[in-house]
């Protein structure tokens, strides 16, 4: 089975931290992903936008948590997930977020490159950052 998902888009507001019982650290924030197009029969180009939820965990949520902020550019890889769940009233819900396993920075906060090292170890380059995560997710 394939599930992977590759988005680039700007965060629409800084991300959101929290903890599950575990300790583990969870952050989640939204991307706007814009998708330009040509309308049939002219050569008219227009663009829609899409959100996405994402989250991340672990390592890579606390990364994230510190450097990403709202309008910042990234590059993501991830995966999707699909919640379900039951409203107070039996209805039954679902949504689909991507989780995260690597995030890159384009543009926007900083340009340093933050890999999985320490804090005080960071590398600095002209390329994007790029956070990885090999750990597992919980789901």
């Amino acid at each position: 089975m394939l599930n992977r998902v590759f988005l680039i888009g700007r965060l629409t507001r800084d991300p959101e931290i929290r903890f599950l019982p575990s300790g583990l650290q969870v952050t989640s924030f939204t991307v706007a992903v814009n998708r330009p197009y040509r309308t049939k029969g002219s050569d008219e180009w227009k663009e829609e936008t899409y959100f996405f939820d994402i989250e991340a965990f672990g390592m890579l949520a606390e990364r994230l948590g510190k450097q990403l902020g709202k309008g910042t550019q990234i590059l993501i890889e991830g995966q999707l997930r699909q919640d379900r769940w039951e409203t107070a009233s039996g209805e039954k819900r679902t949504k689909v977020k991507v989780v995260a396993d690597r995030v890159s920075i384009i543009s926007g906060k900083q340009s340093e490159k933050i890999e999985e090292k320490e804090e005080t170890d960071l590398d600095i380059s002209a390329e994007p950052e790029d956070f990885s995560s090999d750990e597992d997710v919980p789901f």
